[in-house]
């Protein structure tokens, strides 16, 4: 049996087996987990770089996709996903619980704070935006359901790196440091003693951000998140945001619980 691990917040990280006999049909789903929003189209030498396999092996699962039309050519050479994976994008949001349950809270939250509430959570080495319910306001953050952010950067990011057991937090340091500098050991930290984190214009020039733990058992980490432009979220401002995303954050885990039960 795989063991599972606990997170601080109480709850389980399972690391997944590894599906014997199963090598081709791996490699092909992480051809397609390949593309993001970040990198929305690839040659084929990109890819088997990616998923580690000889291009003439990833031409194969190339065409693959492109016969079941989940991958057509654009320009000269470069693939890219089609809207054939929309549906299945749909169909996730939909049997995602979590969003059904933090949904009214997260409608609340927006109206209070008058800034884009959003719903993310760990898939890997990534922070997910699982939902998220802007503001009325003019100005305002965008960010999209599906869109990802690597762990460890932004608020998303922090607090779900944050979250995770000290030995996954380990694993991980030495490209974030990398990347970031030192000073992301000690916001980490911070982020596990008061229970947030918070960013400033580290994914979009003049946002602010904050992003406090969903405490569940058993279910994906996930963290409740506030974004809007900085020059209009005071000081006083920010520490009332904080505190209100822990209040809704306890509300969206009593339904949770009450969901389970």
């Amino acid at each position: 049996m795989t063991p599972a691990v606990s997170t601080v917040d109480g709850s389980a990280t399972t690391s997944p087996r590894r599906t014997p006999g199963a090598s081709s049909s791996r490699k092909v789903l992480q051809l397609l987990l390949a593309f993001s929003e970040r990198r929305w189209e690839a040659s084929v030498a990109e890819l088997a770089a990616t998923i580690g396999t000889p291009v003439a092996t990833t031409y194969r699962y190339v065409a693959l996709l492109k016969e079941l039309q989940l991958l057509e050519e654009g320009r000269a050479g470069h693939y890219h996903l089609t809207s054939q994976v929309m549906p299945l994008a749909r169909a996730a949001q939909l049997a995602n619980d979590m969003v059904r349950l933090a949904r009214p809270a997260m409608e609340e939250a927006a109206r209070e704070l008058g800034e884009t509430v959003m719903l993310f959570q760990r898939f890997g080495d990534a922070a997910v935006c699982a939902d998220r319910v802007e503001c009325d306001r003019a100005m305002r953050f965008t960010f999209e359901p599906g869109h990802s952010l690597p762990l460890g950067v932004g608020a998303s990011g922090k607090m779900l790196l944050a979250l995770l057991p000290e030995i996954e937090r380990d694993r991980r340091w030495a490209s974030i440091v990398e990347q970031r500098g030192t000073a992301v050991r000690d916001e980490l930290k911070q982020a596990l003693e008061n229970r947030y984190a918070v960013s400033s214009g580290e994914l979009d020039e003049g946002v602010w951000a904050c992003s406090v733990p969903v405490q569940t058992i058993g279910r994906r980490p996930t963290v409740l998140s506030m974004a809007g432009p900085a020059a209009r979220i005071t000081e006083e401002a920010r520490q009332t945001a904080i505190a209100a995303l822990q209040e809704y954050a306890i509300r969206i885990q009593r339904a949770i619980t009450s969901y389970s039960l």
